[in-house]
């Protein structure tokens, strides 16, 4: 096997896992703002750094029982997890899928019409365009587009924390010099990670290639590294309007128009939508993967038309949603509402009956 060949297999499922995690839980600033402001500049840097410790250990479990188990997709996996409470997860999850689209919806629709001027409903009809196309393709296409993307993602993160520190270093200093330490950032972090270790079923397509312990572990690890790392860096660079940040709808915009480099906020934008039509596109595959597999339990397959066909209606109830409510209010409430719901089914099970089911496979 070559290098890159291994390289591909240690890094794909976290890049793609970082893809869909980014647009529904931080491409706007919003969540992290929601999450860890509270606590301070340092409290806040401390408790992403806290949710990755946790999504790397998750990620190594759930890798690894989905190779034990050979349980690829969501409800599968789910059955393996929790047996016949299963269907809790998959209401739990489609709720989170309708909040997380209607989020990165009303982003997507709001930046495009930042960059090009176009109204953010065109912009929004694009992303569910790009998203119905990438669904059409499947799994080895959305692997490829989201590890893919992530690198340009990564590049431009770094981007952004260097322009931040040129323009506003002084102040992204100065408030964590002067701001004090919350005590509840260890908390924020597990409780932030919650909701977002939800997404972990819906990208175990990518990991079907781990064919032993040490690299479904390994990946694992890697994978809550390449989460959180452009978490901090922006979290970081939104420092340097502390505490005003906390007031904007979409602390990213705010970042951009103080930096005021019109060439980083048109590539910011840029790749930020693309995030979001990833995470569309990975959430909503999930839902595929796990119909198409019902239609195998019947000798039957899933029409490949049928993919797109069930993103759009999805995405077509979630936008109204965001239209509806507001992408505040929806963060704000909706994300603290399943947060607990997750933490009970299925982040509990999956230290527990994941890890013990994972012995008793190698035992056995």
């Amino acid at each position: 096997m070559s290098v890159l060949e291994k390289l591909r297999i240690y890094l794909v499922p976290g890049l793609v896992l970082q893809s869909v995690v980014i647009g529904g839980g931080y491409a706007t600033g919003r969540e992290l703002v929601e999450f860890f402001l509270d606590d301070g500049p340092l409290g806040g840097v401390l408790g992403i750094a806290v949710a990755g410790l946790v999504y790397a250990a998750a990620a190594a479990i759930a890798f690894e029982l989905a190779r034990v188990t050979r349980s690829y997709d969501y409800r599968r996996f789910c059955k393996q997890l929790l047996g016949r409470g299963w269907f809790l997860f998959e209401i739990a999850y489609l709720t989170l899928l309708l909040l997380v689209l209607s989020v990165v919806g009303s982003a997507a629709g709001e930046m495009a019409s930042s960059i090009f001027g176009i109204p953010s409903v065109l912009g929004s009809s694009v992303f569910v365009v790009l998203i119905g196309v990438l669904t059409f393709f499947g799994s080895d296409a959305i692997a490829k587009v989201l590890a893919s993307w992530s690198a340009v993602l990564y590049v431009t993160y770094f981007l952004l924390i260097a322009a931040a520190f040129v323009l506003l270093g002084d102040d992204i200093v100065a408030s964590f010099q002067r701001s004090e330490l919350g005590s509840d950032w260890w908390q924020s972090g597990i409780t932030y990670a919650g909701y977002n270790l939800a997404v972990l079923p819906a990208i175990l397509f990518s990991a079907s290639r781990l064919s032993s312990r040490k690299e479904t572990l390994t990946s694992g690890f890697i994978a809550g590294t390449l989460v959180v790392i452009p978490a901090i860096l922006f979290y970081v660079a939104l420092m340097g309007l502390y505490p005003a940040i906390g007031d904007a709808a979409v602390p990213a915009s705010s970042l951009m128009s103080a930096l005021q480099l019109g060439w980083l906020s048109v590539i910011f934008y840029v790749v930020v939508y693309g995030t979001l039509v990833e995470t569309g596109a990975g959430l909503l595959h999930a839902v595929n993967e796990r119909i198409s597999s019902s239609y195998a339990e019947r000798k039957k397959a899933l029409p490949r038309y049928a993919r797109p066909l069930i993103a759009l209606s999805i995405l077509a109830v979630s936008l109204y949603g965001a239209s509806s409510i507001g992408i505040v209010d929806l963060i704000a409430n909706g994300y603290s509402a399943l947060t607990k719901v997750f933490l009970v089914i299925f982040a509990l099970p999956l230290f527990t009956v994941g890890i013990w089911k994972i012995c008793v496979a190698r035992n056995s």
